[in-house]
């Protein structure tokens, strides 16, 4: 049984109602029908109109749904992005918290800082996006999803397919050349052996300004911390060149006691004058990181292995391993003639056995 109920003519959609109870909607323009969950007539018929007046003025409905929010949320009215803005940071530690103080200053997203969150438009957020930079990109994301996950915003001002791209500068690890320029040219033994530690381990420049004596286990040549980032833990061996390196360092308490006291940004901004000096372009702290990940896929080190010493979730990792480094194979017969001499136990660095179980 189909019992069909009257609409009018210049509605899009209409209600009726099956025999076993439950009204439907029906689009009269593609002829596609839906349940409408309810047996209530009037509720079915509440929810059509808002259909066809959704339809006939999309404008209107869009101001009647934020008069409703507002209604049930007071503070909207009046809630704007820096609102917004001044919240996240609140939640953050650390250097996570003071990049976001950083970037919350970003002169690009003035134009939005006194814009009620509830008022804002498409063109709002893409005149941010034009005016500003990746880093822009990146945070106005965060911001947004932050109102939406808060339940400060109804729905997306833009729909994810409608952001624009995020394209990073290509980035590099610093060469060896580079890395012993910069040492050679370095006057402060606390800053050269700074950097030097951090050409063996590529650990984050937060952990290594961080390490203290304690962390030295001399006795089975292993260095462990816990990254300040994600709070795992890092548990790297050190061979006799670093151990001549570390020998140099206070035997207790901060490795080094200045550097661990000066702000990343700070850290950054040192390395970069003493990279302009010596004429080297497109190398940060960072790139310590990038050059590690680089040697290890080049020597054959297990991808495994990088993913432990630098982190699961390193960027530097999955970029070397997915396609920056480069491997130089050994010949078939010089790689055989390795293999029989470590198997006789005359080799004793096992290297042709790295490069073969990475390939």
């Amino acid at each position: 049984m189909l019992i069909t109920m009257r609409h009018e003519m210049k509605n899009r959609y209409r209600v009726f109602r099956r025999g076993w109870g439950t009204f439907y909607c029906e689009d009269l323009a593609t002829k596609k029908q839906e349940s409408l969950k309810t047996r209530d007539k009037d509720e079915a018929y509440r929810l059509v109109a808002a259909r066809n007046e959704t339809e006939e003025a999309p404008a209107f409905s869009l101001h009647l749904a934020r008069v409703y929010w507002k209604a049930g949320d007071p503070a909207a009215a009046k809630r704007t992005w820096q609102h917004v803005m001044v919240e996240i940071p609140k939640l953050k530690q650390a250097e996570t918290q003071e990049r976001w103080l950083t970037a919350i200053k970003d002169k690009a997203l003035d134009s939005i800082r006194n814009l009620v969150v509830l008022e804002t438009q498409a063109e709002h957020f893409l005149k941010v996006l034009e005016n500003g930079s990746v880093s822009t990109n990146i945070y106005l994301r965060r911001i947004h999803n932050f109102a939406l996950d808060m339940s400060w915003l109804p729905w997306p001002v833009l729909p994810k397919k409608r952001w624009p791209a995020i394209k990073f500068k290509e980035k590099r690890g610093i060469t060896l050349a580079e890395h012993q320029a910069i040492v050679a040219r370095e006057v402060n033994p606390e800053r050269k052996a700074f950097y030097q530690l951090a050409w063996h381990l590529g650990a984050a420049q937060s952990d290594l300004a961080a390490l203290e004596a304690e962390n030295i286990d001399w006795e089975h040549h292993v260095i462990s911390f816990a990254r300040r980032k994600t709070g795992s833990i890092a548990l790297m061996r050190f061979d006799e060149e670093l151990a001549a390196l570390l020998r140099s360092l206070p035997v207790s308490g901060p490795l080094f006691p200045y550097l661990r006291t000066v702000r990343a940004g700070d850290r950054a901004t040192e390395f970069h004058q003493r990279c302009v000096g010596l004429n080297i372009k497109g190398v940060t702290l960072h790139s310590y990181r990038y050059a590690w990940a680089e040697r290890a896929k080049t020597a054959g080190y297990p991808e495994r292995f990088a993913q432990e010493a630098l982190g699961h979730n390193s960027k530097a990792v999955h970029r070397a391993y997915a396609r920056m480094a480069k491997v130089e194979l050994p010949s078939l017969g010089e790689y055989e003639r390795q293999r029989k001499a470590f198997t006789e136990g005359k080799l004793a660095d096992p290297g042709a056995q790295s490069v073969h179980a990475q390939r």
